[in-house]
């Protein structure tokens, strides 16, 4: 990235937040501090108008705007492709407000990158089964989200009817902490006040949900982070897995339910919290040698028994008595 696209870049970076650290650019970019500096100056010299507070960072002074932003063709591309994953990872309200912003993001691209656009997004899909509709004809609305994102942002109190495992169905007061997207569904993580205690509700079993007009305060809450952190400790049922993948084998597709991926250059280590190894064990099977289990042995011996099971089902012997 040339400087003039850099200063561009931190423009529009500092527009994002009431205050931004210097750090934080420098992490963005893969600058110095010093580099970071430079650049603000030059940035106010040009008559940007960017105040600062020790110990604290970099902030646009009220009233300043940016002109239009104008997109590149990768970065519109980029859109287009995260319009495909929400169609099929969100619900609908965010489903309708991702579309409203793509429409807008088009609505600034030029002539050739519109074109551009045009051209791409037939060859693009995200091949994942979407669960909302049936959901929906199932009496649970499934369009929550974006409220629930609301709540958590303001620190609103949720009111939940919540339908559990058994199709009992109770209405709940939730201090939300979080949304966790696993096992292809969307998690609310949340204290319950009717079990005085943090619950893991999912999304599209949620028949009806509002905002309550009582604000919680944080007080000891946990993070979203720290929450998982003490179940994956806890729970002696969820055992933890690292795996290598061929990244060629990958092909660019997503890995979903992991609870960390590490780039190794030509491989990556993807992390997961299961309870049924056997299962893991058949799904890992279709990568067969662009995948190698690291952790634990018992997973290893699974691999090893289903490939026996494949290896007995296949041979002349098993063939000719057949």
């Amino acid at each position: 990235m040339n400087r003039i696209d850099r200063l561009t870049a931190i423009l529009i970076q500092l527009q994002t937040k009431k205050v931004v650290k210097a750090q934080e650019i420098a992490d963005r970019f893969e600058i110095s501090l010093r580099t970071v500096y430079r650049d603000v100056q030059a940035l106010m010299e040009a008559g940007v108008p960017i105040g600062s507070e020790a110990g604290k960072g970099y902030f646009i002074v009220d009233g300043y705007h940016l002109p239009p932003v104008m997109f590149t063709q990768d970065e519109a591309s980029a859109m287009l492709l995260a319009g495909k994953l929400v169609e099929k990872m969100g619900d609908k309200s965010v489903r309708q407000a991702f579309d409203s912003a793509l429409q807008k993001v088009k609505a600034v691209l030029n002539e050739t990158e519109k074109d551009h656009i045009q051209n791409l997004e037939p060859h693009i899909e995200i091949y994942l089964r979407s669960r909302y509709e049936h959901r929906e004809r199932d009496g649970f609305p499934d369009h929550f989200l974006t409220e629930i994102q609301r709540a958590l942002a303001k620190k609103q109190v949720l009111i939940i009817d919540y339908c559990n495992s058994k199709d009992e169905v109770t209405r709940r007061e939730v201090e939300p902490i979080g949304i966790f997207y696993y096992s292809m569904t969307w998690h609310l993580i949340g204290w319950c006040r009717l079990r005085n205690d943090y619950r893991d509700f999912r999304s599209d079993r949620i028949k009806h949900l509002e905002s309550s007009s009582q604000i919680f305060e944080s007080r000891n809450l946990m993070s979203l982070q720290e929450y998982f952190n003490t179940i994956f400790q806890n729970n002696s049922s969820l055992i933890r897995v690292s795996v290598l993948f061929d990244k060629a084998a990958l092909g660019g597709r997503p890995i979903f339910g992991s609870i960390s991926q590490t780039d190794l250059g030509d491989t990556l280590r993807v992390e997961f919290m299961m309870d049924n190894l056997r299962h893991l064990g058949h799904w890992l099977l279709m990568y067969g040698s662009a995948v190698k289990v690291e952790s634990p042995d018992e997973l290893k011996s699974v691999m090893a028994e289903l490939a026996e099971e494949i290896y007995g089902h296949y041979s002349t012997k098993q063939i000719l008595q057949s």
